[in-house]
């Protein structure tokens, strides 16, 4: 059950992601930074898809995927297309893991131990969505000043 509304929820907002990207007037604007404001666009989406990426896929999913969550904040040289391309594996990688995922399973403890200690796979989960919308909600954010200015 939880595993159904997991993933309508990271759909929902992987879908939010995708429009918000798609909705900047210019590759230049999603790497844009001003006095206070130090992640642009560009790089918030990176983080987010490289942290479901890794946290679904290759922990999870064992998919293989390498995490560089450095220049997820420092590299400014990937296209639009590129960040769409990147966040819908992230998709992917998210529905294929939790259309595996029991209940029992979600019961059980995370894999690693993220936030020095010990916590179930449901409340990591639930935790990354929230960590997803703090961030989707700058990304909105941003672009909407960018449009005002």
């Amino acid at each position: 059950m939880l595993a159904e509304i997991l993933t309508e929820l990271y759909e929902r907002d992987l879908d939010k992601l995708r429009a918000e990207i798609e909705l900047y007037a210019s590759e230049e604007d999603l790497w844009k930074t001003t006095d206070g404001i130090t992640n642009s666009a560009g790089n918030l989406c990176q983080h987010l898809t490289g942290n479901l990426q890794h946290f679904f896929g290759a922990v999870l999913s064992d998919s293989g995927y390498v995490r560089d969550r450095d220049a997820e904040f420092s590299a400014r040289d990937t296209s639009k297309a590129d960040l769409l391309t990147d966040i819908d594996a992230a998709a992917g990688s998210v529905k294929n893991t939790l259309s595996r995922l029991s209940d029992d399973d979600l019961a059980k403890n995370y894999p690693i131990e993220v936030f020095d200690r010990p916590m179930t796979t449901a409340y990591f989960l639930v935790h990354l969505s929230t960590h997803f919308n703090y961030h989707l909600g700058q990304i909105n954010y941003h672009r909407r000043l960018l449009a005002t200015a």
